[in-house]
């Protein structure tokens, strides 16, 4: 199996050479100083009612990289699949480490928490009851 490593050496250096470059132009053409106009959020043209930060919640986080940690496991799996007669027992093996570790990541979370969605309210609904009994 022959593979000519110049072309990927070439093609490195070139996109290299670009993302400078662009980074290059872009700090020598900006803006160097900015109004008061550029530092208010932007809302469709109409003026920004209330605060424009909102906190989102961390959990919302926690699911989305558990989404796409079991969709990327997912990509893996479909290739591995339609070849498996033609691959082994040892690819066999590796995919099950593969889905093993995944499955300890999965009980790991659950058992921490992670995926029961109303998880902290419960506990502010708990320690309320708890202080309402401590005034009676």
């Amino acid at each position: 199996m022959h593979f000519n490593f110049g072309n990927v050496l070439i093609f490195l250096i070139v996109g290299c050479v670009f993302v400078v470059l662009n980074l290059t132009i872009s700090r020598l053409l900006h803006t160097k100083l900015f109004s008061g106009e550029k530092y208010i959020p932007y809302e469709c043209g109409e003026d920004p009612i209330g605060d424009t930060r909102i906190k989102f919640n961390s959990r919302f986080y926690v699911i989305a990289l558990i989404f796409l940690i079991f969709d990327v496991e997912v990509v893996f799996l479909l290739p591995w699949a339609v070849v498996f007669r033609d691959i082994g027992v040892l690819a066999f093996v590796e995919m099950l480490v593969f889905i093993s570790i995944l499955l300890v990541g999965l009980a790991y979370v659950w058992a921490k928490g992670d995926l029961e969605w109303i998880r902290s309210t419960q506990l502010e609904v708990q320690s309320f009851q708890r202080e309402e009994s401590d005034d009676n």
